[in-house]
């Protein structure tokens, strides 16, 4: 990594770092705001599951419309392993990113085998996603549509914290950890290969890549780090059900946060997550502010839906191309 680029992630990690002490902790250094340390949660948490999905949709070019069906799974086997069967959530953490990579590897031999690629996949991704909250929704061991309620009991020991500030560090980890394999992915062989495929799969093929290995390889990983994300998730608001563990809405969110901020990059969901959100909340306020208006949340999301057309309408690869533009005529300099 250049040397300039070590110097701003040492101090973008560091400002990560102290951030929830001014807002958090025993002794806030500013004063203590929840809504703070939970925007900051939300960034970083959406920022890694965007992370797995830039994985095999960024890095390998393999699209998927339904990978929400890791989230969920991972959420729903941590869940039933520690209500259920009386597993501590911890040990209960790896099983459930075990059974996403085993949905991510089922997914894509069967749909690879088959042949199928570019939109097909990403439809069947998608119609594997609502096969599963349909079953999550029947099925008895998942409790249906009542869903399953976590019982609060705040020990780190518990996986539950009382202070919102460990979860905080829990979603920086990940979110460092993400980055860390994203950045080895850039300068690894098996990324290589990946990026290889997503831009011509049968010149790849004809440099004899294995493409389904790979391919395969990718979605099982992907679907492994989403997965650890559902726990988190389940661990955090303490209770799931189909709607919230298979729902659409997370599909879309990893990703946008991922293209908005560039796909197959290494900070383009990081740098996705901070606009979506960021700018999610700031049209929130201020539609609360319209004056005379007495519900202007439609206009929020309109002025919210303008901004997102135009960023993905004048920057395709991402707000990360305006770094690139920048590097370059500072490099022409």
């Amino acid at each position: 990594m250049p040397r300039r680029a070590a110097i701003w992630c040492a101090l973008g990690l560091g400002a990560a770092v102290v951030y929830p002490l001014l807002f958090g902790g025993p002794a806030p250094l500013l004063w203590r705001s929840s809504y703070a340390l939970n925007v900051a949660f939300l960034i970083l948490f959406a920022a890694f599951i965007g992370q797995s999905w830039n994985v095999a949709g960024g890095f390998a070019g393999q699209t998927s419309f339904g990978h929400v069906v890791f989230f969920g799974t991972g959420a729903y086997v941590s869940t039933i392993l520690h209500v259920t069967w009386g597993w501590n959530p911890w040990a209960a953490w790896p099983m459930a990113a075990a059974a996403g990579a085993i949905v991510g590897w089922l997914i894509a031999t069967l749909s690879f085998r088959a042949g199928l690629r570019g939109s097909y996949f990403a439809l069947i991704t998608l119609a594997f996603a609502e096969a599963f909250r349909i079953l999550a929704n029947s099925a008895p061991f998942t409790r249906g549509g009542l869903g399953m309620l976590i019982t609060a009991d705040p020990r780190a020991a518990n996986f539950q914290f009382r202070d919102p500030v460990w979860f905080y560090y829990v979603a920086l980890a990940l979110c460092v950890a993400s980055l860390a394999l994203a950045w080895w992915l850039t300068r690894s062989r098996f990324g290589a290969r990946l990026v290889a495929i997503r831009e011509n799969e049968d010149a790849a093929r004809a440099l004899g890549i294995d493409v389904f290995r790979e391919k395969v390889r990718a979605l099982t990983l992907s679907g492994a780090m989403c997965a650890a994300g559902g726990t988190v998730y389940a661990q955090k608001y303490l209770y799931i059900d189909p709607s919230i563990a298979f729902g659409v809405d997370k599909s879309v969110e990893m990703l946008l946060v991922s293209m908005i901020g560039g796909a197959g990059t290494v900070f383009g969901p990081l740098i996705g997550a901070t606009a979506l959100h960021l700018v999610g909340e700031v049209t929130r306020d201020l539609g609360n502010m319209v004056p005379g208006v007495k519900n202007a949340q439609p206009l929020a999301l309109i002025v919210y839906g303008v901004i997102l057309i135009a960023i993905v309408r004048y920057l395709p690869d991402g707000l990360m191309s305006l770094f690139r533009r920048a590097r370059r005529r500072g490099g022409g300099a």
